[in-house]
C-alpha cells in the first residue's frame, strides 16, 4: 500500500469547498512541507490568475513546487497569460513549476483547437501538462488530438459545487478505460477528499473515492478490453471490498495502476491521510 499510496495528494487547499485565503493556503502547505507525509506530493495547486497574490505571501525561505492551472481569469489571451505565469515562476527562486493543467475550455473547449492552443502556451516548459475536457465524455476527441505529443496527460474532474459536476461512474469508466488503451496518463480533481464512494448528507451529492479510482485504475491497467470489473470498483461503497483487492495488489500491479492515475487535487490534505490511516493502516 505504501507504494499505491505515495505521492497520490495535490494540495488544492485555494479552491473550494475549502477555498483557503492565500495566508492560510500558504501556512497549511508550509506546516505540509515540514511534515512531509508520503501521500502528499507536495505540490501546491494554483491557478495563473492568483499567482501573485501567492508571491506576496511568501517569504525569502520559501520554496514551493508549484501545478499552475490555466485559467480564464484577467484580460488578454489566455495563452499569452499561461505563458507569462511561466516565466515568473521560472524567474523567482522560491518557485518551480512541477506540471501544468490546462481546463480546455479555457481556450475554446474544442479539443481540435484548444489541444494546439495549449500545447503552444506550454512548449518549452519542461514539465508534463494535463489537459481537461469540457466534459469526461470528450476523453476521445483529447486523446485523438494528443495522440503522439510527448508528456502529456488528462484531466478528470470528480466533482465541484453543483450536481452536474459530478460525473457518473459510466462516465468515469469511459475516460479512466480510455486513457489505459491510449497508454495517456491522467490526474483527477474535486470531489475526491474521501477513501470511499458515499452520498454526502449535507449537499445529497454522491462523491467518488480515491481508493475507488485507484482499484479501477489497477483493474484498467491489468485488462483495459475488460470494462466491466473497472465499473464494479467505481460503484462499489464497499470499504472492505476496496480494501482488500487493494492491499492484494502485487508491487507491478501497483506501479502500473499509479502510472495511470498520477495525482489528484484535494482541497483537504488532512482527510485523505487520516482516512487512509483508519481503512488500510497506514502511518
Amino acid at each position: 500500500m505504501s507504494a499505491l499510496l505515495a505521492g497520490l495528494v495535490d494540495d488544492a487547499g485555494l479552491f473550494p469547498p475549502t477555498a483557503l485565503p492565500p495566508a492560510g493556503a500558504v501556512a497549511r502547505h508550509r506546516r505540509d512541507r515540514a511534515a512531509a507525509h508520503p501521500m502528499h506530493t507536495l505540490r501546491f495547486l494554483v491557478p495563473v490568475g492568483r499567482l501573485e497574490e501567492i508571491r506576496a505571501e511568501l517569504g525569502p525561505d520559501d520554496r514551493l513546487l508549484l501545478g499552475l492551472i490555466a485559467d480564464a481569469a484577467g484580460p488578454g489571451d489566455p495563452g499569452d497569460r499561461l505563458r507569462a505565469a511561466l516565466e515568473t515562476v521560472a524567474a523567482d527562486d522560491r518557485l518551480e513549476t512541477a506540471l501544468v493543467e490546462v481546463p480546455l475550455a479555457v481556450f475554446g473547449g474544442d479539443p481540435a483547437t484548444a489541444v494546439p492552443a495549449a500545447l503552444a502556451a506550454t512548449a518549452g516548459a519542461g514539465v508534463p501538462v494535463f489537459l481537461e475536457p469540457a466534459a469526461p465524455s470528450g476523453i476521445g476527441a483529447l486523446l485523438t488530438a494528443v495522440a503522439g505529443a510527448p508528456g502529456i496527460g488528462a484531466k478528470l474532474r470528480c466533482g465541484g459545487v453543483r450536481a452536474e459536476l459530478f460525473p457518473t461512474p459510466a462516465e468515469v469508466l469511459h475516460f479512466v478505460v480510455s486513457c489505459a488503451r491510449a497508454g495517456v496518463p491522467f490526474k483527477a480533481t474535486a470531489g475526491l477528499h474521501h477513501a470511499v464512494r458515499h452520498r454526502d448528507t449535507e449537499t445529497g451529492f454522491t462523491h467518488h473515492g480515491y481508493l475507488n479510482l485507484l482499484l479501477a485504475a489497477a483493474r484498467a491497467a491489468a485488462g483495459p478490453g475488460a470494462p466491466a470489473p473497472v465499473l464494479d470498483a467505481l460503484r462499489t461503497e464497499s470499504a472492505d471490498t476496496l480494501t482488500r483487492e487493494l492491499t492484494a495488489l502485487s508491487g507491478p500491479d501497483a506501479a502500473a495502476a499509479r502510472a495511470l492515475f498520477v495525482s489528484y487535487g484535494s482541497c483537504s490534505t488532512a482527510t485523505p491521510v487520516s482516512e487512509a490511516r483508519t481503512l488500510l493502516g497506514t502511518a
